[in-house]
């Protein structure tokens, strides 16, 4: 296994940083179990959070509760550790729909069986990154709770192969094809394989080369790996490891006994709803079910075998199934031996807190009308006690930490240690309170948002507004932008990789206000910021909690001109302590600064965007020809279709699919329809 983690930084810890890295540090070497780190937005959580990692050098997972902040820390990571294994873990949601019954609907929603490549690439290489080396940190969305297959049979189900070790061509074949790798006589994807002439071509799930294995008999010749599309060779290590194309992964023992279990479940299922007189569920049953187990018998996989992981693995009913924390190491007694570091705490405690009951909820529906055995149930993500028992010792990091995270910081096992003044002597943002309502020369809070705003852009700053629903949102973005203001707006019904886009492009300054609504709070790294607009501050609730305004405020506390108009008609308990703890802070940061001399500094940092990593390379073609034919297209619409059907047609003819599906899908954006895996409307609507 790899060594210990080495930081790269062009700063030195600076602010409160120094004393919490300390503190942090001794905190973990002394066995506490839970600390806090309240640290300000803009005082460097994460770089605090890096250090510790650095001098305690245990393997660590980093949760966020979303796919976009676990996006933007998983870069932040690489960039502190580029000679360390930093990975990123999320879902599959954004692209596939889960398996649901509507049942007074007599809805049947069959699981989408497209998984986006490229996330089921950085899975794979998480954990097999955790199983070979000491020095990863996986950044991670709540999927981490989520049932994974068996650690412990994904591992030694892994091929190695070593230059002049015996192997042959044959062997090696029906070795990788055992463990999911696919034949294929055209180019190779992730988890194929191809055999040419006395070699065989391997591409893995969790890396983009292709490993080119040449044999002289029983003997392993060379080992080259290739690049994917030039086939340029640009390696020869003397031993690789295949790990299996898929997580969940068998030996034939184990998948004769599940075979036979889950027969056993099937004739009890099906004996009690023959009992419970419910022909139509016992019979969709039956059929979904042998259907299923014939799969596995002949290939060793079916979709939606996840469902059935309870019986491949042993476990009893209701017992926890594996998941991403099964792979990190623990210590001879069974006890986590890494680090959990859960980012923006006081959302993602309570939402792993909430993935239980609403996947229960799901799959009771689903067995109740017989569309899976009861077992089903026990592919599910875990409890939170039962994650609490799986993690270890943990750091909390927020800006204004939960009731949670409080209670269990506090001696002997636990602390808090505060993190108020920034590296950069930024303060706390300035506070205006105005009126929501028009009032005598006062036109309300949109204008006086516009007017405010307008001065900003002026100044090649950028503006941020936000609203209590999706649809003010969009609405007021449109109303910006019929003003002939650049604006978008960001809410959570935007898939992941736009939301990444748009967020990069908001920072380039391709337009000047972001309207959003509860995307805008947590950890959201937008130094350009120089105006947050709090519209209807004083509706009590949710959206404009103490929590909730602290984290809106906190937008722009990033850049030294950052301003904050909260528009209020009343005075809210909840407005009077957001505004209460801000000045507090702001008092101590502008006593320090004073004292020390400092000046404050705006944040500076490069824009990165992890989504173009994630993009597949047919999307990124097909956005490159759209660049490049727009202004043909702009020039005579319909004679450059009709050349690109012309050009269409003569690929399919040649045998040229690939091609045919760019110029088809280029098409289809041209014309206004929605390709597979094109941008949505909603993106070739704002011309992105």
């Amino acid at each position: 296994m790899s060594g210990t983690f080495k930081m790269h930084s062009p700063f030195p810890p600076a602010g409160d940083q120094p004393k919490a890295i300390s503190a942090l540090t001794k905190g973990v070497n002394d066995g506490l179990t839970h600390q806090t780190l309240l640290g300000v937005t803009g005082s460097g959580k994460t770089y605090t959070v890096a250090n510790v990692i650095q001098n305690i050098g245990k393997p660590t997972l980093v949760m966020a509760h979303n796919k976009t902040l676990a996006a933007q820390l998983a870069q932040e990571y690489r960039e502190f550790f580029p000679e360390n294994a930093v990975h990123y873990f999320v879902s599959y949601y954004d692209y596939y729909q889960p398996e649901a019954y509507i049942a007074h609907s007599d809805t049947y929603i069959e699981k989408e069986a497209q998984i986006n490549a490229e996330i089921d690439r950085l899975r794979h290489a998480a954990t097999q990154a955790l199983l070979t080396r000491k020095d990863v940190i996986i950044v991670a969305s709540v999927s981490a709770i989520y049932g994974l297959g068996s650690p412990s049979e994904y591992e030694k189900r892994h091929v190695k192969l070593v230059k002049g070790g015996q192997e042959n061509r044959a062997s090696l074949i029906r070795k990788l094809v055992g463990i999911f790798f696919e034949r294929t006589p055209a180019d190779l994807e992730p988890g194929k394989i191809r055999a040419v002439g006395n070699a065989v071509e391997v591409m893995p799930v969790n890396e983009r080369v292709v490993y080119k294995i040449s044999f002289d008999g029983d003997t392993v010749a060379h080992i080259d790996t290739l690049d994917p599309v030039s086939r340029a060779k640009i390696g020869e290590p003397d031993s690789i490891f295949i790990f299996p194309a898929k997580h969940f992964v068998t030996g034939e023992e184990e998948r004769a006994r599940a075979i036979e279990d889950i027969k056993r479940e099937l004739d009890e299922r099906l004996e009690q709803l023959k009992r419970e007189e419910k022909p139509l569920e016992h019979e969709r049953l039956k059929r979904r079910t042998l259907h299923d187990l014939a799969m596995i018998r002949e290939m060793g996989y079916t979709s939606g075998i996840e469902n059935y992981s309870r019986h491949f693995d042993g476990r009893s009913p209701g017992e926890p199934p594996y998941t991403l924390l099964s792979y990190f190491p623990h210590k001879k007694d069974g006890t986590a031996d890494f680090l959990t570091v859960l980012d923006e705490s006081h959302v993602t405690v309570s939402q792993i807190g909430g993935m239980y009951a609403g996947d229960k909820s799901r799959k009771d529906i689903l067995i109740e009308h017989g569309f899976r055995l009861p077992s089903a149930r026990d592919n599910r993500p875990l409890r939170f006690e039962e994650f609490e028992k799986n993690i270890g010792q943990v750091i909390f990091t927020s800006a204004t930490p939960g009731v949670f995270e409080r209670e269990h910081s506090i001696a002997p096992t636990g602390q808090v240690v505060e993190q108020i003044i920034r590296p950069t002597g930024l303060v706390d943002p300035e506070l205006v309170v105005r009126p929501v309502t028009e009032e005598g020369e006062f036109k309300g809070q949109i204008a006086d948002f516009i007017a405010e705003s307008e001065i900003v852009i002026k100044r090649g700053g950028r503006a941020l507004a936000t609203t209590l629903t999706k649809q003010m949102a969009e609405d007021l973005s449109d109303f910006l932008r019929a003003r002939g203001v650049k604006s978008e707006y960001l809410h959570s019904d935007i898939k992941t990789i736009e939301r990444i886009d748009i967020l990069t492009a908001f920072r380039k300054g391709e337009f000047d206000i972001l309207v959003g609504v509860n995307l805008l709070r947590e950890g959201l790294d937008l130094p350009e910021v120089e105006l947050v607009g709090i519209l209807d501050a004083d509706k009590e609730g949710f959206l404009r909690s103490e929590t909730s305004l602290i984290q809106t405020i906190g937008r722009a506390a990033r850049n030294v001109l950052g301003r904050v108009i909260l528009y209020a008609d009343q005075m809210t308990g909840s407005l009077d302590r957001a505004i209460g703890e801000t000045n507090r802070r702001r008092a101590i940061q502008v006593a320090y600064n004073t004292e020390h001399g400092i000046t404050p500094q705006s944040i500076k940092k490069e824009i990165r965007d992890i989504a173009a990593s994630m993009r597949t390379e047919h999307q990124k073609t097909v956005a490159g020809l759209l660049e490049l034919d727009a202004r043909l297209y702009k020039e005579d619409p319909e004679s450059f279709l009709k050349t690109k059907r012309l050009q269409m047609g003569e690929a399919v003819e040649a045998l040229d699919f690939e091609t045919a599906a760019i110029l088809r899908d280029e098409i289809y954006i041209l014309e206004g329809k929605e390709p597979k895996g094109a941008p949505s409307s909603r993106a070739r609507k704002r011309g992105r």
